[in-house]
């Protein structure tokens, strides 16, 4: 359940992201698919292909048409509580500092997966957890729609404006861009169009992170 903090504690505030953003999961991600595919007797490399340009169902919907999507759902978050509780997790380089060094809740985390895993994964990182998570269960449509991000807005009791949003993916961008967001794109080589600034990797952000949350 979502903690709404009716009193704001900071004048600006940052929303994270998590894989790819806080956590480098893009091997275990890649792991997990494989896992899946190999489950219903398909190529893992093409269901992988699939799966990193859409959403579960939608994947299910190209790769496994044939299939019950409410089994195939299941199978996969079978698969990501298991990797959650024995998978190898790194946190990006700079990322404890920087979550460490930003003022209590002052920042929140928006995910596309659900909150347990996030914990899970944080847990084994030894990453802080915040007060408000907005993951795939709090909102009835995902990234790149902006509802994610103005529930945490909410959440924290904040107007758009103050709001900054760090990002890794295209969906993720696009999201904090329709919600009115300052959006930060992270952890990738090329910037993701209409992205306010670009760093390629979270470390070279975090003190530009720490002075927009100071307001300085």
């Amino acid at each position: 359940m979502l903690t709404i903090q009716r009193t704001p504690t900071a004048r600006r505030y940052v929303f994270f992201d998590v894989d790819g953003t806080l956590i480098d999961a893009l091997d275990n991600q890649r792991r997990v698919w494989a896992a899946w595919a190999m489950r219903f007797g398909l190529d893992p490399e093409e269901v992988y292909r699939v799966a990193l340009r859409t959403r579960p169902m939608e994947t299910f919907a190209v790769v496994a048409p044939d299939r019950d999507p409410r089994a195939c759902l299941a199978v996969l978050h079978e698969l990501e509580d298991q990797d959650v509780r024995s998978g190898v997790y790194k946190a990006f380089d700079g990322a404890s500092e920087l979550l460490n060094g930003l003022p209590p809740g002052s920042w929140a985390l928006v995910t596309s997966n659900y909150a347990h895993r996030v914990r899970g994964r944080f847990a084994r990182t030894r990453l802080p957890v915040p007060a408000v998570i907005v993951d795939a269960a709090a909102v009835e449509h995902g990234k790149p729609s902006p509802a994610p991000y103005l529930l945490a807005a909410e959440c924290v009791g904040a107007a758009p404006a103050q709001c900054l949003v760090v990002e890794d993916a295209p969906p993720g961008v696009q999201a904090g861009l329709r919600a009115g967001m300052t959006v930060w794109n992270v952890n990738v080589p090329v910037a993701v169009a209409g992205a306010h600034q670009h760093f390629t990797d979270l470390r070279d952000a975090a003190d530009d992170i720490l002075a927009f949350v100071s307001g300085s």
